[in-house]
């Protein structure tokens, strides 16, 4: 059996050669692309059943994927309520830095910069604003017919559906 590749090619060439009429005998060319064509739909199910195939497998490791994040995401709390609780021990005893036969401890500041905080957000000048477009109000626009000169719709993509 051919490649899907090669039938294409085979269907498209027999295709240009009905269309060129250069003596050859139309039937055979039509019977020829019937039989093609059989051999495509053959193809095409048997795309449709691999595609089912590892479309399932994905979904299983999906799956498996959530799970382990959970478990991943319970671990890191886990850790993060251990560091907690030894970081309130470590402050409330005064101990804040010292060694064990197998560990060092140490409370200290954080790296990196100088964190800030937003008093009012209604006081803060444009100068220290960003702006950023409104895409949903831009989409509603374009759908209502409205011309916008800085925005357009642009066509969407096309998937294959197998049902």
């Amino acid at each position: 059996m051919s490649t899907l590749y090669e039938l294409t090619g085979q269907y498209l060439d027999l295709l240009e050669m009905l269309e060129e009429d250069d003596g050859t005998d139309e039937q055979v060319i039509r019977d020829t692309l019937e039989g093609i064509d059989g051999e495509l739909e053959i193809k095409a199910d048997n795309y449709a059943k691999i595609i089912r195939e590892l479309s399932e497998e994905a979904k299983k490791f999906e799956a498996e994927k959530k799970r382990l994040e959970a478990r991943q995401t319970t671990l890191e709390n886990r850790v993060k309520m251990l560091k907690d609780d030894l970081f309130r021990a470590m402050k409330e005893t005064g101990k804040t830095k010292f060694k064990t036969d197998l560990f060092s401890f140490g409370i200290q500041k954080n790296g990196g910069m100088q964190p800030i905080e937003i008093i009012s957000d209604a006081t803060v000048p444009e100068e220290y604003c960003r702006m950023e477009p409104d895409n949903a109000k831009i989409r509603e626009a374009l759908s209502f017919g409205k011309e916008l000169s800085f925005a357009r719709f642009i066509e969407r993509g096309e998937h294959l559906r197998i049902r």
